[in-house]
This record gives structure tokens, sequence and C-alpha cells, in this order.
């Protein structure tokens, strides 16, 4: 056991810690994740409308409270929906703009410059004009990898130019925030005689616009990313990194933003339309079934260590278990410690793995309802699972499971790490009444 440990320890320090490292610091993947945490709180709100608009009780319950809510939610759903249609609904500007300022701080340029560049490009391509009337299609996430792409490739073509000194100069005596108008003029002029003649040709050839054709060709991957084994890989991943010390979460969530919101908004649109919700892997379901108290779902083993018998981990549990339950856990990783600890390591990366498949194949056999909205991930695993699935009771009793499978793994490992650390205080007791009977002698 220990030999094998010590060459997946050698494997993950040599190759797979440099290569994460890497990619985490890349600055497009710490660009799409801070835009995406920018955009957040206007998609939570956004969700959380939903609950308003779709209350979740029975369209034949002879209940009066819940009769009310729903006559009264059809009687004004098309007041009520404006919130969700102008945060959920157009998530792609949020997150165009995100995106853009925060790749602008790599290159020490104007985030908010950026953002209205990007935001700008954006637009162009992709909210065709017909009829006096604007198209909102790809303001969800139909058109979150244009947005991505466009965010992208404005910023570095504004960064190009700055690079290489092609600008309007004004005299200093100019005030210096209509020197930076004048400034912008050269990279706005490139996105417009870019952009939408690339997007008039597109159409002309392929008889869709440039999002429709990106939608086309990441389909597949979309597609791929709503499997188990999409799931497995991705919290393999994870767990692995995080073990070794690397906040694999980051990484992976990096990586999984632009699928999980696309799936979201499908499924978003599904229920709206009373349809069959499509998609399982989206963000309420890593949440809240494979981070159970954060990750590596170590709420069950903070509540194991809080009857340890071994004064540490009883303290380490007491300590861990309050943040755990908003999924906040490093008082667990790093004070038991589970990180870098070899009888730890099985359960770990196993015991998401294992909830993952379970909550997987309950989702698809329709014995849980599956996810419409977001949730804050520091939501307590029930809550939120409950929340994400528009208050539905089946998640709960999901999440219940999940804890259940988690404490069986966790608990003859924990055991194990138990006695050996009760051999060490034992002998840490008995050692000074050795040294004083010597010194007596």
């Amino acid at each position: 056991m220990s030999s094998l440990y010590l060459k997946l320890m050698s494997v993950i320090e040599n190759h797979i810690t440099p290569l994460a490292g890497a990619v985490g610091q890349q600055k497009y993947v710490t660009s799409i994740r801070d835009g995406f945490i920018l955009a957040l709180p206007f998609m939570i709100v956004g969700s959380f409308m939903l609950v308003f608009i779709f209350p979740p009780f029975s369209p034949d319950t002879h209940w009066g409270f819940a009769r009310t809510w729903l006559q009264f939610s059809l009687d004004h759903r098309e007041s009520l929906m404006l919130p969700y249609n102008f945060s959920m609904g157009i998530m792609t500007i949020f997150i165009s703009v995100g995106v853009a300022a925060s790749l602008a701080r790599h290159h020490a340029l104007d985030p908010l410059t950026s953002g209205m560049l990007s935001l700008m490009g954006f637009l162009l391509i992709a909210a065709p004009l017909k009829d006096d009337h604007i198209s909102v299609a790809y303001f969800s996430g139909q058109g979150i990898f244009t947005a991505l792409l466009v965010a992208i490739y404005t910023t570095e073509l504004y960064a190009f130019f700055r690079r290489h000194n092609i600008t309007i100069r004004l005299p200093p005596e100019v005030p210096t925030g209509v020197a930076r108008s004048f400034e912008i003029l050269i990279p706005v002029l490139a996105v417009v005689l870019t952009l939408h003649p690339l997007n008039l040709f597109i159409e002309s050839q392929l008889g869709m616009i440039i999002p429709e054709a990106i939608m086309s060709l990441v389909k597949p991957l979309v597609a791929a990313s709503d499997t188990l084994p999409a799931i497995l890989l991705s919290v393999l991943v994870c767990q692995i990194l995080w073990f070794a010390g690397i906040h694999g979460a980051l990484i992976v969530t990096g990586i999984m933003n632009p699928f999980w919101m696309a799936n979201l908004s499908v499924n978003q649109a599904a229920m709206a339309a009373g349809s069959v919700i499509p998609h399982i892997y989206v963000q309420g379901f890593w949440d809240h079934y494979l981070l159970i108290g954060g990750v590596g779902s170590t709420l069950p083993l903070a509540l194991l260590l809080m009857r340890s018998k071994a004064v540490h981990l009883r303290t380490i549990g007491r300590m861990g278990v309050v943040p755990g339950l908003f999924n906040i856990n490093e008082p667990i990783l790093f004070g038991a410690p589970v990180i870098m600890n070899p009888l730890f390591f099985i359960p770990f990366v196993l015991v998401p793995m294992i909830n993952a498949t379970l909550a997987w194949f309950a989702l698809d056999l329709g014995w849980v309802a599956r996810v419409v909205s977001l949730t804050p991930w520091t939501t307590p695993a029930p809550i939120g699972a409950s929340w994400a699935a528009n208050w539905a009771f089946s998640p709960v009793i999901m999440c219940l499971i999940c804890m259940g499978t988690a404490i069986i793994m966790y608990y003859p490992f924990f055991k194990a790490f138990e006695k050996q650390l009760l051999a060490q205080e034992s002998s840490d007791a008995s050692a000074p009444a050795v040294v004083g009977q010597s010194e007596t002698a």
C-alpha cells in the first residue's frame, strides 16, 4: 500500500501538479472563471424568481393557498417573468462583460472599457435586427460560447493595438477621460470591421449567423458534458488535484461553467414550456450531491470526527462541522488532515464518484427531480438540492442517501486513522512518566 501510494504521489507531483498549475494560472481559464463569478449574483437572483413563477404545487391540487398562488402566477406570468428575463435571460451579456474585464487585468487594460468593447462585439453578431426588433435568442445559454470567444477576441485585439502603440494620441492638456475615448476608437473600428463582415459572410455561406454556427460546432461537446463519464472524469480530476493540495474545484468549474450554464438555460426553458427537463449535469448537481460539506463530501466525515476517541480528531470535528454545513471544509481537509494523508486517499476520491453514479441513475430514471435553478454553493446540501430542483422533496432524500454512503465509506478509514492517533497520544502521555522515573533512579 505504501509503495503504491508513493508511486501515485510521485506521478501527481511530477506530472499532474505542474500541468494543473499551468492550467489553473492560464489567463483565459482564470478570466472565464472570474467572469462567471461576476455574473453569478444576477443569475442566482434570476433563478430564485422561478420559485415564485412556477410554485412547487401540482396543477390539480385542492389546497386553497396553492390554488391561489398557481392562479396568480398564471394571471401575471408576463410581469413575473420580467426579472428572470433580464437576469438569467440575458446571462451572456453579464458573462461577456465580466470575462473581458477580467482578461483586461492580465494586459493592464481598463476593465470597463474592455467590457464595453466586448459587449458591442457580442451584440454586433448575436443580436440581429429584423422588422425593427432585436432577436434575444442568443442572450441566454445558447450564446454562452459566442460571448466567451468574443470577449477574448475583442480584449486581445485591444491589447494588440495598445502593445504596438496603434492609437490616437491627444495632447497632454486633454482630460484623461476624453483622451481614453479617442484611444479606444481604433479598437472599436477594428472590431466592427472584422466581426460584422465575418458574420455576414458566414450567414451568406451557411445560412446561419456566428452564434448559431458556434453552437452547431460545440453541440457534440455540450451533449458529451451531460454524461456519466464526463461527471466521473471531472470529479476524479478535482479530487486528485485537491489531494495534492491544488484547488481542483476552481480548475474544473472554470472549464465546466459554460457547459453547465448552457444546460441550465435549456432546463429552465423546458420548465417554462411545461416540457420534460432534459439535462442532469449542471452546477446544482455538482454542488449538492458531490460536494456535501465541501470537496470530497466531508460533512459526514466531520460528524464522525466529532465522536472520535482521539482528542485531536474530536476537536477538528467540532471546529469543522458548522463550516461544513455551508460547504466550507478547509478545517477538515487541513486539520485532520485529509490532504496528503494516504489513509484518506481512497474514500476522498471514491465517495463523490460513487455518489455521482448513484445520483446520476436516480435522476436519469426519473426518481429524483432535476435541477432548474442556480443556487449559492454555500447553501446546505439538502436545502440547496431541493431549492435547485424548484423545491422538490426527492433531492432531499437523494442527499441523505449520499451522506449515508459517505459515512459508510469513510468509517473504516476514519477508525484506522483514529487508532494511529490514539496510539500516538498514549505514547506521548507515557513519555514524561518514563523520563521522570529515569531521573529518580
